[in-house]
Protein backbone atom coordinates (compact mmCIF):
# COMPACT_ATOMS: atom_id res chain seq x y z
CA UNK A 1 0.00 0.00 0.00
CA UNK A 2 1.36 3.35 -0.69
CA UNK A 3 0.41 7.20 -0.82
CA UNK A 4 1.04 9.55 -4.20
CA UNK A 5 0.89 12.96 -4.53
CA UNK A 6 -0.75 14.09 -7.69
CA UNK A 7 -1.03 17.59 -9.28
CA UNK A 8 -3.63 18.24 -12.24
CA UNK A 9 -3.85 20.76 -14.20
CA UNK A 10 -7.84 20.42 -15.12
CA UNK A 11 -9.31 21.84 -18.30
CA UNK A 12 -12.78 21.01 -17.89
CA UNK A 13 -15.16 23.59 -16.33
CA UNK A 14 -15.31 23.79 -12.09
CA UNK A 15 -17.13 25.61 -9.84
CA UNK A 16 -13.85 25.06 -7.68
CA UNK A 17 -11.68 26.69 -10.18
CA UNK A 18 -14.21 29.51 -10.83
CA UNK A 19 -14.23 30.64 -7.49
CA UNK A 20 -10.52 30.46 -6.77
CA UNK A 21 -10.27 32.44 -10.27
CA UNK A 22 -13.07 34.90 -9.66
CA UNK A 23 -12.13 35.37 -6.11
CA UNK A 24 -8.09 35.95 -7.10
CA UNK A 25 -7.64 32.81 -4.15
CA UNK A 26 -6.65 29.11 -3.16
CA UNK A 27 -7.89 26.59 -0.69
CA UNK A 28 -8.72 23.49 0.56
CA UNK A 29 -11.40 20.81 0.73
CA UNK A 30 -11.90 18.22 2.28
CA UNK A 31 -13.58 15.41 0.86
CA UNK A 32 -16.33 13.41 2.54
CA UNK A 33 -18.46 11.66 0.20
CA UNK A 34 -18.79 10.78 -3.24
CA UNK A 35 -22.15 9.14 -4.30
CA UNK A 36 -24.13 8.64 -7.66
CA UNK A 37 -21.50 11.15 -9.35
CA UNK A 38 -22.32 13.47 -6.57
CA UNK A 39 -18.98 14.71 -4.52
CA UNK A 40 -19.92 16.38 -1.22
CA UNK A 41 -16.92 18.31 0.52
CA UNK A 42 -15.90 20.82 3.15
CA UNK A 43 -14.32 24.05 2.58
CA UNK A 44 -12.76 26.25 5.06
CA UNK A 45 -12.46 29.97 3.90
CA UNK A 46 -10.66 33.19 4.96
CA UNK A 47 -12.29 36.07 3.45
CA UNK A 48 -14.64 36.75 0.80
CA UNK A 49 -17.22 33.89 2.96
CA UNK A 50 -20.41 35.86 1.81
CA UNK A 51 -19.91 35.97 -2.05
CA UNK A 52 -18.51 32.68 -2.02
CA UNK A 53 -21.39 31.48 -0.35
CA UNK A 54 -23.38 33.12 -3.04
CA UNK A 55 -21.44 32.31 -5.83
CA UNK A 56 -22.27 28.56 -4.65
CA UNK A 57 -25.84 29.21 -4.75
CA UNK A 58 -26.34 30.52 -7.78
CA UNK A 59 -24.29 27.25 -9.58
CA UNK A 60 -25.91 24.93 -11.30
CA UNK A 61 -23.12 22.28 -10.61
CA UNK A 62 -24.08 22.41 -6.83
CA UNK A 63 -27.15 20.76 -5.52
CA UNK A 64 -26.72 21.46 -1.95
CA UNK A 65 -25.18 23.71 0.83
CA UNK A 66 -24.91 24.30 4.50
CA UNK A 67 -23.40 26.21 6.27
CA UNK A 68 -21.23 24.62 9.61
CA UNK A 69 -19.40 27.55 10.21
CA UNK A 70 -19.16 31.41 9.56
CA UNK A 71 -15.90 30.21 7.72
CA UNK A 72 -16.52 27.07 6.85
CA UNK A 73 -19.21 24.98 4.10
CA UNK A 74 -20.06 21.81 3.38
CA UNK A 75 -20.98 21.31 -0.17
CA UNK A 76 -22.58 18.66 -3.16
CA UNK A 77 -21.88 19.27 -6.81
CA UNK A 78 -21.50 17.12 -9.68
CA UNK A 79 -17.98 15.45 -9.99
CA UNK A 80 -16.28 16.90 -12.66
CA UNK A 81 -14.14 13.58 -12.59
CA UNK A 82 -11.41 13.24 -10.73
CA UNK A 83 -12.89 12.05 -7.29
CA UNK A 84 -15.18 9.24 -9.30
CA UNK A 85 -11.69 8.30 -11.73
CA UNK A 86 -10.24 8.26 -7.95
CA UNK A 87 -12.91 6.02 -6.36
CA UNK A 88 -12.95 3.72 -9.40
CA UNK A 89 -9.81 2.66 -9.21
CA UNK A 90 -9.84 1.65 -5.77
CA UNK A 91 -8.06 4.65 -4.13
CA UNK A 92 -8.71 6.78 -0.86
CA UNK A 93 -8.66 10.52 -1.18
CA UNK A 94 -5.96 11.38 1.95
CA UNK A 95 -5.63 14.89 3.77
CA UNK A 96 -7.12 18.17 2.09
CA UNK A 97 -6.74 18.60 -1.20
CA UNK A 98 -5.42 21.74 -2.74
CA UNK A 99 -7.42 24.09 -5.12
CA UNK A 100 -6.36 27.10 -7.26
CA UNK A 101 -7.42 28.64 -10.32
CA UNK A 102 -5.28 26.75 -12.87
CA UNK A 103 -4.12 23.26 -10.42
CA UNK A 104 -5.34 21.29 -7.93
CA UNK A 105 -3.10 19.07 -5.32
CA UNK A 106 -4.63 15.31 -4.27
CA UNK A 107 -3.14 13.30 -1.99
CA UNK A 108 -3.99 9.39 -2.83
CA UNK A 109 -3.88 6.41 -0.90
CA UNK A 110 -3.49 3.36 -3.52
CA UNK A 111 -2.81 -0.55 -2.65
CA UNK A 112 -1.34 -1.85 -6.67
CA UNK A 113 0.61 0.61 -9.02
CA UNK A 114 -1.65 -0.88 -11.33
CA UNK A 115 -4.55 1.52 -9.65
CA UNK A 116 -2.67 4.35 -9.86
CA UNK A 117 -1.77 4.21 -13.50
CA UNK A 118 -5.12 3.64 -14.02
CA UNK A 119 -5.95 7.31 -11.71
CA UNK A 120 -3.58 8.86 -13.85
CA UNK A 121 -4.68 7.77 -17.59
CA UNK A 122 -8.21 9.00 -16.34
CA UNK A 123 -6.87 12.33 -15.08
CA UNK A 124 -5.24 12.71 -18.71
CA UNK A 125 -9.31 13.42 -19.90
CA UNK A 126 -9.87 16.03 -17.81
CA UNK A 127 -6.75 17.85 -18.15
CA UNK A 128 -2.34 17.41 -17.09
CA UNK A 129 -1.44 15.07 -14.79
CA UNK A 130 2.12 15.47 -12.83
CA UNK A 131 2.78 13.09 -10.37
CA UNK A 132 4.98 14.07 -7.46
CA UNK A 133 5.83 11.97 -4.19
CA UNK A 134 5.35 8.17 -3.43
CA UNK A 135 5.65 7.02 -0.23
CA UNK A 136 5.22 3.95 1.81
CA UNK A 137 1.85 4.07 3.93
CA UNK A 138 2.52 2.32 7.38
CA UNK A 139 -0.58 1.42 9.58
CA UNK A 140 -1.10 3.75 11.79
CA UNK A 141 -1.29 3.87 15.83
CA UNK A 142 -3.35 7.11 16.35
CA UNK A 143 -5.93 6.60 19.06
CA UNK A 144 -9.44 7.76 18.07
CA UNK A 145 -12.23 8.48 20.75
CA UNK A 146 -14.34 5.39 20.99
CA UNK A 147 -17.13 7.40 19.07
CA UNK A 148 -15.04 7.98 16.45
CA UNK A 149 -14.11 4.54 16.09
CA UNK A 150 -17.99 3.30 16.53
CA UNK A 151 -18.59 5.40 13.19
CA UNK A 152 -15.50 4.26 11.53
CA UNK A 153 -16.09 0.43 12.52
CA UNK A 154 -19.94 0.39 10.93
CA UNK A 155 -18.97 2.94 8.47
CA UNK A 156 -16.36 -0.02 7.00
CA UNK A 157 -18.48 -3.14 7.92
CA UNK A 158 -21.81 -1.64 5.90
CA UNK A 159 -19.37 -0.66 2.72
CA UNK A 160 -19.20 3.08 2.99
CA UNK A 161 -15.87 2.69 1.66
CA UNK A 162 -16.43 0.59 -1.41
CA UNK A 163 -17.14 1.34 -5.15
CA UNK A 164 -20.32 1.69 -5.73
CA UNK A 165 -21.19 2.63 -2.16
CA UNK A 166 -23.34 0.09 -0.38
CA UNK A 167 -24.07 2.66 2.34
CA UNK A 168 -24.49 6.81 2.10
CA UNK A 169 -23.23 9.29 4.89
CA UNK A 170 -27.09 9.87 5.04
CA UNK A 171 -27.75 6.26 5.74
CA UNK A 172 -24.86 5.51 7.97
CA UNK A 173 -26.14 8.77 10.14
CA UNK A 174 -30.04 7.35 10.33
CA UNK A 175 -27.96 3.89 11.77
CA UNK A 176 -26.27 5.97 14.71
CA UNK A 177 -28.76 8.11 14.82
CA UNK A 178 -27.03 11.12 14.96
CA UNK A 179 -27.29 14.27 12.43
CA UNK A 180 -25.81 14.10 8.88
CA UNK A 181 -23.47 17.02 9.62
CA UNK A 182 -22.09 14.85 12.84
CA UNK A 183 -21.28 11.67 10.91
CA UNK A 184 -19.28 13.81 8.34
CA UNK A 185 -17.48 15.14 11.34
CA UNK A 186 -16.53 12.29 13.09
CA UNK A 187 -15.34 10.14 9.41
CA UNK A 188 -13.13 13.28 8.92
CA UNK A 189 -11.56 14.06 12.02
CA UNK A 190 -10.92 10.03 12.67
CA UNK A 191 -9.87 10.32 8.81
CA UNK A 192 -7.60 12.77 9.94
CA UNK A 193 -5.80 11.03 13.11
CA UNK A 194 -5.17 8.14 11.07
CA UNK A 195 -3.43 10.29 8.05
CA UNK A 196 -1.60 12.52 10.48
CA UNK A 197 -0.33 9.22 12.07
CA UNK A 198 0.43 7.58 8.76
CA UNK A 199 2.20 10.80 7.14
CA UNK A 200 4.86 10.75 10.47
CA UNK A 201 5.55 7.05 9.71
CA UNK A 202 5.42 7.60 6.11
CA UNK A 203 8.69 6.78 3.94
CA UNK A 204 9.23 7.65 0.48
CA UNK A 205 9.31 4.93 -2.44
CA UNK A 206 10.67 4.88 -5.78
CA UNK A 207 8.31 5.62 -8.76
CA UNK A 208 7.25 2.76 -11.26
CA UNK A 209 8.99 2.63 -14.85
CA UNK A 210 6.50 5.53 -16.72
CA UNK A 211 5.38 7.93 -13.92
CA UNK A 212 8.86 8.87 -12.25
CA UNK A 213 8.57 12.14 -10.14
CA UNK A 214 7.29 15.49 -11.66
CA UNK A 215 6.70 13.59 -15.35
CA UNK A 216 4.07 15.28 -17.06
CA UNK A 217 1.02 12.71 -18.69
CA UNK A 218 -0.17 15.50 -20.98
CA UNK A 219 -3.90 14.93 -22.39
CA UNK A 220 -3.49 13.72 -25.99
Amino acid sequence: MFQAEIHLQQEKSCVLSDIAARFDTSFEVAIEELHDHQVTFIIELEEACEKVYEFFEQSSQVTHIERLTETTFLVTKTSCGAYEAVDRNHGIMRRRNYISSSRREYTVLLFRREDLRAVIEEFKEIGTATLGHVKEFHPPTAALTPRQYEVLELALERGYFEWPRRLTSEELAQELDITHSTVLEHLRKAESKLLSDALSHGERVPAFPGYVDQTSASKP
